[in-house]
């Protein structure tokens, strides 16, 4: 286990704090992770509504990129919002050539919650499935990803190319059960009963959890529990949707 690790977000910038880098590094310090951020987009939001997304120059986030990875012993990097699928491919060989046991989780998000739609091109998905370690869709997104609305068949799909975390926030027929897609097959994951509330930014929080579980040394199932009891909390923590982390 390493004892502090250190992890990188490559994501956006949130400056109401519930999403993006900073609810990022929050976690990982929640978990006792160093947590670097490299922004991807400045947006105007707030919690309620998503106003507009302003994209960082590409040369200038792989510059920082790259200034992080010569300096500092990166364990993890941890994906968030990015411009394009392209973007990725072009940015996941400047960390992969710093350490080659590098865990890499994608957060692939593809629309707000507030109603914004990002529009991606996925013709190249596959390649980028390829090129990490986990990816943690909810049950909408991993219908985009797969193109199959039967987000159960869709995640089994893709997990010919990596691990497959598929969220079941917006499963109305089993509301809050997780499900693992791996090389051992399918496990399901039930939430603990007890009054929720929707947050802001629990995507985030959840593959931020889970990465920083990986590298604290649990194996996967035991990271995938913990970091799910973790967003249960921060789903618990208040009424409101900007939920508190804690360590």
């Amino acid at each position: 286990m390493i004892k502090r690790p250190n992890i990188i977000t490559i994501a956006g910038f949130d400056p109401s704090g519930g999403a993006g880098v900073l609810a990022d590094v929050k976690t990982f310090e929640a978990h006792r992770c160093n947590g670097f951020a490299v922004q991807t987009a400045n947006t105007i939001q707030t919690e309620d509504d998503l106003l507009s997304v302003n994209w960082v120059d590409e040369a200038l986030i792989k510059d920082q990129l790259q200034t992080l990875c010569n300096r500092y012993a990166i364990q993890g990097v941890k994906i968030g919002l990015v411009p394009s699928l392209s973007f990725m491919l072009d940015i996941l060989p400047i960390v992969r050539d710093v350490n080659k046991k590098l865990i890499i989780v994608w957060d692939p998000i593809l629309s707000a919650s507030a109603g914004f739609d990002f529009k991606h091109d996925l013709a190249q998905l596959a390649e980028v499935l390829s090129k990490v370690d986990y990816i943690t869709p909810n049950w909408n997104e991993i219908k985009q990803l797969s193109g199959n609305n039967d987000s159960l068949q869709g995640a089994h799909a893709l997990a010919e190319f990596t691990q497959v975390y598929l969220k079941g926030g917006h499963n109305e027929g089993d509301l809050g059960k997780d499900y693992l897609f791996n090389e051992n097959g399918k496990r399901s994951f039930n939430p603990k009963a007890g009054k929720y509330f929707e947050k802001h930014g629990s995507g985030c929080v959840f593959s931020s959890a889970l990465i920083s579980n990986l590298l604290r040394g649990y194996p996967t199932q035991k990271a995938v529990l913990k970091s799910k009891r973790y967003i249960e909390e921060f789903l618990k923590s208040d009424s409101s949707k900007l939920g508190k982390h804690k360590r």
